[in-house]
């Protein structure tokens, strides 16, 4: 990685390319993204009402955070108007909405000081989204609903985009997660046992880029990226909103950034919807990634 590209033109086909090698695009100031997060804060605000959702966390216990943004998660994934503004978001960006296909939107918290850090709160260490089984032509959209600060930002490694990590991906099988670690996430409050992979060497956090958009822009970057949840220090939780889309002419083609260091089983790739009509991914695209089903499990995950 060595560019960072702010507010490009360039078309969907040459920023696929581009984000393939590690570079990253960001975008401030639009309307479909700000429409994202205003809805998703309209919502935060009822379900914390009276209550600041950003400062909530300071007068209640973790139990009742828990209690309040855990059933909140799902109902903004599955709302009509999720699928309407991302579906807007894809075709204001230059997604063509017959090869696009979209995972569902996830929103997430990080609350400060430690807070939360597990389950329905659970602050990523250092990891590659290729490490859970996302397809190697997976590219990453990440948005902040609210304003943040560099102290509760995301970061990014360079050092590692070209630099194999010894890690735990090998033992990490997507169907089991789903049947298992991604249905029991909110009941991990004190502490996080679900097995995750993570780096298995020592690792350097620094060189890193951190990236502080404002609410109404959004960073995209390749699934093979390694990044990291900065420990919030702010004093405010942080929400935000990630998707994820893959192009499935890039799949038939493998065009896709190098499989340096990702040995799980199993794939994400039928969690993906194609953008214009929310109709299942192609089985024979599927197949061109995983031939048959490894493992056991539950191939696509029902909250």
């Amino acid at each position: 990685m060595n560019t960072v590209y702010l507010d490009s033109s360039l078309s969907d086909d040459f920023r696929r390319e581009l984000l393939y090698k590690g570079q990253i695009f960001t975008y401030s100031n639009r309307a479909n993204i700000r429409a994202l997060c205003e809805f998703a804060g309209e919502m935060l605000r009822e379900a914390f009402h009276p209550l600041d959702p950003l400062t909530a966390q300071f007068h209640m216990s973790v139990e009742r955070f828990v209690e309040i943004f855990g059933p909140l998660k799902p109902k903004f994934i599955h709302h009509a108007r999720t699928k309407e503004i991302i579906r807007a978001v894809l075709s204001e960006f230059g997604c063509d909405l017959d090869t696009t296909y979209q995972d569902v939107p996830r929103l997430r918290a990080v609350t400060s000081d430690a807070y939360l850090t597990s389950g329905v709160g659970y602050a990523h260490h250092l990891h590659r989204d290729t490490w859970y089984s996302a397809p190697m032509q997976q590219i990453n959209w990440w948005l902040p609903i609210f304003e943040m600060a560099s102290e509760s930002s995301m970061a990014f490694h360079p050092l590692y985009w070209s630099e194999p990590v010894k890690n735990g991906s090998a033992e990490f099988n997507y169907y089991e997660w789903n049947r298992t670690g991604r249905a029991s996430a909110s009941q991990h409050i004190k502490s996080d046992t679900r097995k995750q992979p993570k780096p298995e060497q020592p690792m350097e956090l620094d060189p890193q880029i951190r990236f502080v958009p404002e609410p109404g822009g959004v960073i995209l970057f390749s699934a093979a990226q390694m990044h990291s949840t900065v420990p919030n220090t702010s004093g405010k939780t942080r929400f935000s909103i990630d998707f994820r889309t893959v192009h499935v002419g890039d799949i038939k083609l493998k065009k896709a950034p190098p499989n340096i260091d990702s040995e799980c089983t199993g794939t994400s790739l039928r969690d993906f919807l194609k953008a214009r009509d929310l109709s299942p991914m192609p089985e024979d695209v599927i197949s061109v990634v995983e031939p048959e089903p490894v493992g056991e499990g539950v191939l696509v995950f029902k909250p």
